[in-house]
């Protein structure tokens, strides 16, 4: 939001009060806090008819400082994130007569005594300077209603009134990543940025998964502890800073330290939470029906059979929307007219191995008879008069689910047992971003503050449902809508796409800024959500898709079995270029690197890192990575750069070191690359010296990982040794010691007599008495 008319004016109508100096410090407990007039007083006279700030540091993790900023504090309590790590008691705070000081971890926060006002974050580990605020970075502004300040995205309810901003700086060359699944730059520097949920698609500046936190790559994070509207200048209004402002009396962010970005993201996720630990069956191919297709039984068991006698290993079902009947949704009950037996139908695909996930959203058409039921129960969001709210988008008359209610979520999530109870494994929660602002919540929330959170409430009672019903480490979702904390929820999908090849980049480049935003699973609709893919991105589509955390072919007017393509090509199914030897080939693959993914997914869940990381995180001293979207590092050692065209040609770039084709065994150095890939191909490189586990059978995930299990070993990565964990898909994990010296690797393990190690695109060595020895 600007508030400014280039540097020295402000925009006509905007009044702006700065903090000018730090006129008083003072510690309370572990808290350190300051009055910040906006003048620097001179005289007793200029302490009267003065507005001031009042600031506090505190600290909820060690290495984090929270900075509260407060014109009048009399408000009501408003709802934040939960910050479901944060903890009492960290901090130490320092006060002499020159400045004050709170420390917490590595990171220190210092305010200088008197003008020009100054609160400087410094790293203690390096030393360095990572961010601060100084002069004209605190401002309280009274925006008169008809000004033009950019009032952020439609149905906010961004107008005149009150607003608090905080300006940190950037230094020369800083860039700054993250604020949630946003399909532009990857690089945020020069944009505006308003975190707001809304349902924009992939190619707009909107965004469903809005996190008002940001990524430096000097080492430290911005969580802006705000879940309504905020809105980012980010290099943009004043070049030099970040700005982030609220409506309101009040402002509070926290600044987390780390050292590198990974360090980051491993202390943010500590604050915000964690990604839940996901099954072994949540990484294989997921198929839908598509969305607004004709379907039934026979066209379920149909695309299901055609996979298998196509030798395509399929491990999820997915119903979307049209199982339930029109108008109705959400009944959360199956269409009789085209599943009139579901729980016959739902034993026959587990039957088959499948695993089975349904449509749902929060939202209750009018015709559904659950519409009555919650308007007499006072289930849902109302209007400030007091009735029930409704439109007609969506569904006719369709009203919003009050998780603010407790019995309202009991209510709701009362008929998600019922479904898994009759045989569903998982939900797809859609929507959660049409959320309207002229209503009022059981508990009293600010509509404003609940516009993001809501989507929050949402998922967490579909996850709490599937966490009871199917235990710890079997929940998942396919959820559209989020925000800071709702990577403790996975999965998360990348939303309305359209089937192009530029919407194929722009999915990932949201994609890796979802990771960025401490997010550790992701998906997205392969071919393209809107329009019937031509084959050409059909093939490159599943070529990354099946190289992404998690995979569903998914469509919206048309289906997504890949024989549909081979016979608008005219192609022979056997062809190694069709879609349906594509598809079969990439998801073998991904399923023998299922030990692999499992590994990284448990990373994910332990410390924060995601399964898919965007180049700049992967590698952050390496200035040529710096501004990569179009390639990521699938786990700690596998290079992904997707085809975006139909001719195969690929620009990549391989950071320093030998890295070896995990299909070809060819081994190149490190810099730019050009090359042609078939669609059976893809550039999927091995950093130097990886080790990466392969198992023997590549047709599904419920079996024993180690049993027949190959380690294929790349090149390079130098002398020395370490431990690799191999996580099975029952939940066992063997630990192996790789030991590298000149030429030679020696793999051991304690847990497993039998395996296999080999060169990638060697020769393999079997195992002797638990050791393998091999040249590399």
């Amino acid at each position: 939001m600007k508030f400014t008319d280039g540097f020295w004016q402000l925009r006509p109508g905007v009044e702006a009060l700065y903090g000018r100096e730090a006129y008083d410090v003072w510690a309370e407990g572990r808290e350190l806090k300051a009055i910040v007039p906006t003048k620097a007083v001179e005289r007793r006279g200029d302490t009267l008819n003065r507005p001031t700030l009042t600031v506090t540091l505190h600290s909820p993790l060690p290495g984090i400082v929270g900075v509260r900023v407060e014109h009048h504090q009399g408000g009501r309590r408003e709802v934040s994130f939960d910050l479901v790590g944060a903890e009492g008691g960290h901090g130490d705070v320092v006060i002499d007569d020159e400045r004050a000081t709170l420390t917490s971890g590595r990171l220190r926060a210092t305010i200088t005594r008197g003008a020009p006002w100054s609160l400087v974050f410094t790293d203690l580990e390096t030393g360095r300077v990572l961010t601060s605020s100084g002069e004209k970075s605190l401002g309280y502004l009274r925006v008169a209603g008809d000004a033009r300040i950019e009032p952020g995205p439609v149905g906010s309810g961004a107008r005149g009134g009150a607003y608090v901003h905080e300006q940190l700086s950037l230094g020369v060359g800083e860039l700054i990543y993250g604020l949630g699944e946003r399909f532009g730059p990857l690089v945020k520097n020069g944009q505006s940025i308003d975190v707001w949920n809304a349902d924009g698609g992939t190619s707009s500046e909107q965004a469903y998964k809005n996190v008002p936190f940001y990524l430096s790559d000097r080492g430290y994070g911005v969580l802006v502890d705000h879940p309504g509207l905020v809105s980012y200048e980010v290099a943009s209004e004043n070049v030099e800073r970040v700005q982030f402002s609220v409506a309101g009396e009040s402002l509070e962010y926290h600044v987390v330290a780390g050292g590198s970005p990974a360090g980051v993201l491993e202390r943010y996720t500590a604050l915000t939470g964690r990604p839940a630990r996901l099954p072994a069956w949540s990484y294989g191919l997921w198929l839908s029906t598509s969305f607004t297709t004709d379907y039934d039984e026979e066209t379920v068991m149909r695309f299901i059979e055609g996979m298998a006698e196509r030798d395509i290993p399929l491990g999820t079902f997915h119903f979307d929307c049209f199982w339930m009947r029109e108008f109705a949704w959400c009944d959360f009950t199956w269409d009789p007219r085209v599943f009139p037996d579901p729980e016959g139908l739902l034993a026959r695909l587990h039957d088959r191995g499948l695993r089975v996930c349904v449509w749902i959203n929060p939202y209750i058409g009018q015709r559904s008879p659950l519409f009555a039921e919650g308007k007499e129960h006072g289930y849902f969001v109302t209007r400030p008069d007091g009735s029930v709210w409704q439109w007609d988008m969506w569904q006719a008359g369709m009203a919003l689910v009050d998780f603010t209610n407790p019995e309202a979520t009991a209510w709701y999530q009362g008929h998600l047992r019922r479904l898994v109870g009759q045989g569903v494994d998982c939900f797809k929660t859609d929507f959660g971003e049409r959320i309207p602002l002229e209503v009022d919540y059981f508990d009293g929330s600010s509509p404003e503050r609940m516009h993001n959170l809501y989507t929050q409430r949402y998922n967490e009672a579909v996850f709490e449902v599937l966490q009871e019903e199917r235990g710890e480490g079997e929940a998942v979702l396919f959820a559209r809508s989020a925000t800071a904390g709702g990577q403790r929820m996975p999965v998360h999908w990348g939303g309305d796409n359209t089937s192009s090849f530029a919407s194929m980049a722009e999915s990932l480049r949201g994609g890796l800024s979802l990771s960025l935003s401490g997010f550790g699973f992701w998906s997205h609709d392969i071919g393209g959500f809107e329009g019937m893919p031509d084959p050409a991105v059909f093939k490159r589509w599943v070529a990354f898709g099946l190289l992404s955390s998690h995979s569903r072919l998914h469509g919206s007017t048309s289906y997504r079995v890949p024989w549909l393509f081979d016979e608008a090509e005219g192609r022979d199914e056997s062809d190694p270029q069709s879609a349906v030897s594509v598809t079969r080939r990439f998801t073998r693959l991904k399923l023998s690197l299922l030990p692999y993914l499992l590994a990284a997914g448990l990373e994910a869940h332990r410390t924060g890192i995601p399964v898919m990381r965007p180049m700049p995180l992967a590698f952050p001293d390496d200035p040529a990575a710096a501004y990569l979207d179009r390639q990521y590092l699938l786990g700690p050692d596998l290079l992904v750069a997707p085809v975006f065209s139909a001719e195969g040609e690929v620009e990549l770039y391989l950071p320093e070191g030998e890295w070896t084709s995990l299909l070809t065994g060819e081994t190149v150095g490190g810099g730019w690359r050009r090359e042609r890939h078939a669609f059976d191909s893809v550039p999927l490189y091995a950093r130097p010296g990886a080790v990466i586990p392969v198992r023997a059978r590549d047709d599904g995930t419920e079996y024993d990982d180690l049993d027949g299990l190959t380690l294929r070993v790349a090149p390079g990565g130098g002398d020395g040794e370490r431990d690799l964990d191999v996580t099975t898909a029952g939940g066992r994990t063997a630990r192996f010691r790789v030991e590298r010296a000149g030429g030679s690797v020696r793999i051991s393990s304690a847990d497993v007599a039998e395996f296999s190690a080999g060169r990638i695109g060697g020769e393999t060595t079997a195992a002797a008495g638990g050791v393998v020895e091999l040249e590399v």
